[in-house]
């Protein structure tokens, strides 16, 4: 039984490790958009597939038992392709998706919106954002042109970005004191970010709320709710040992 797991997160390359080491045929597929990525142990596919159609040809030539969705969170299309992806062919697909961070203890005191474009209109009154929502995201800030933005970055920006704002190139995980630092040498006062949840990158969230720096946070997109899912790597394994 070969088992596809849609990767790209910390989670995906702990499951794939936790399963090869079990004995079980994985085959992990990356998207392709970060450079020199972290790579999970086992065979390993990057690229897209070309939306559901292509995923069903690959599904269904490699004789894939099992799909794992253990994409980001903020992966909708291709969660979205692989549900339908399932729904065509009746092959299983489980969501792995590590939780949110709704229920920080001050999540209360952050701004949520839904999206990017929403995020960039409550942010007026920003001079110096600190932006982390990912190279793909900037287009939808191109009205804070005049201001002193830090951006962080894992890649370089594929197109030119305002003369004002900063290009901070790093990969997390982050840990509190990096953070501190960030902030004490940028005095940003908004930081701009994904509901990504997890802990290598909750502490910018925190950092900001010790040193009372705004934070607007863009909300999780919704997930096919006829997917069964689960918020743990153990949790999986539990469930794919059923099968």
């Amino acid at each position: 039984m070969t088992i596809l797991i849609l990767g790209g997160t910390a989670e995906a390359r702990s499951l794939a490790a936790e399963l090869t080491g079990a004995g079980r045929p994985v085959i992990s597929s990356l998207a392709g958009r970060v450079g020199n990525p972290r790579l999970p142990t086992g065979p390993v596919r990057i690229g897209g597939f070309g939306g559901t159609a292509g995923l069903i040809d690959y599904l269904l030539a490699t004789k894939i038992s099992v799909v794992v969705d253990a994409t980001h969170p903020f992966a909708a299309q291709m969660s979205d392709h692989a549900a339908q992806a399932s729904r065509r062919t009746g092959i299983p697909l489980f969501r792995l998706v590590r939780p949110g961070w709704s229920d920080h203890p001050v999540a209360a005191n952050w701004d949520w919106v839904p999206d990017l474009a929403t995020a960039a209109e409550h942010g007026t009154g920003s001079r110096r954002p600190f932006i982390t929502t990912g190279r793909q995201s900037l287009p939808a800030f191109g009205s804070w042109a005049d201001r002193d933005a830090l951006i962080r970055l894992v890649d370089v920006p594929t197109s030119p970005l305002p003369a004002r704002w900063t290009v901070l190139r790093s990969r997390g995980p982050y840990d509190h004191d990096h953070e501190r630092t960030i902030f004490e040498q940028h005095r940003p006062d908004l930081l701009v970010t994904k509901d990504s949840g997890g802990d290598h990158t909750v502490a910018k969230v925190e950092v900001a709320a010790e040193l009372g720096v705004d934070v607007l946070i863009v909300a999780r997109p919704p997930i096919p709710e006829d997917v069964a899912t689960v918020d743990s790597v153990p949790r999986m394994i539990d469930l794919l040992s059923v099968r």
